[in-house]
This record gives C-alpha cells, sequence and structure tokens, in this order.
C-alpha cells in the first residue's frame, strides 16, 4: 500500500471493523481475514489487535471469551448499541466527504476538458 492509502486507511478503519462487526461477531483473526479478503492485502495483524483494543475501551463492542481448540480463549467482539450509533455517524460523515471529494474531481475534471 502507498503512503497515501496508508493514511486515509488509518482515518476509516475504525468505521470499517464496526461494519463488518455488524454482520456478525467475529474474533481478532477473522477481521483480519476479512479485511484481506475484501483487498486490504498489506494491513498487519497488530493494527487490527489495536484498534479492537480502543473501540473495546470505547464502549463500541462487547466481548465475550470463547474457548478455543487451539490455545487460550478467543476473545469474540459484537457490536453493541454504542458501536451501533458510532458505526452510523462513521457513515454519515463517510457519505458527506465522498460526495464533496466527488464534486472536487469532478470540478477537477471539468477544468481539464476546458
Amino acid at each position: 500500500m502507498g503512503n497515501q492509502m496508508t493514511e486515509m486507511l488509518k482515518g476509516t478503519l475504525e468505521g470499517i471493523v464496526l461494519a463488518i462487526l455488524a454482520d456478525r461477531p467475529a474474533y481478532g483473526y477473522e477481521i483480519t481475514a476479512r479485511l484481506r479478503d475484501e483487498g486490504f492485502s498489506d494491513l498487519v495483524e497488530g493494527t487490527v489487535y489495536a484498534l479492537l483494543v480502543r473501540i473495546e475501551q470505547r464502549g463500541f463492542v462487547d466481548v465475550q471469551k470463547v474457548a478455543s481448540e487451539k490455545g487460550p480463549p478467543r476473545k469474540v467482539y459484537s457490536l453493541n448499541a454504542v458501536g451501533r450509533d458510532q458505526l452510523a455517524e462513521f457513515w454519515r460523515t463517510w457519505g458527506f466527504l465522498a460526495e464533496r471529494i466527488e464534486q472536487l474531481h469532478g470540478t477537477d475534471n471539468d477544468e481539464r476538458q476546458n
């Protein structure tokens, strides 16, 4: 990933992870695998785990420890009401920004054609 992509991802990763958890509860590795499946192949697991700690501390998720066949229990994260509110705010903000960026991009294209 280029530096610009990395910086943009830092600002949106929380919302992306909340959106994944809105589908269904998941543990850290599942979330990382889903992100990679969605094209975020350069994402480091440690980034996701640090984010999960932050969203847990901020009260956006509920955490349940589930026994694992391979090692210690897994922490399964599920989106709670506070997290759903945060996700709704993310989508509102994303929509606003995306609309403005598209307008700027369209203006830029118009100017190049003239």
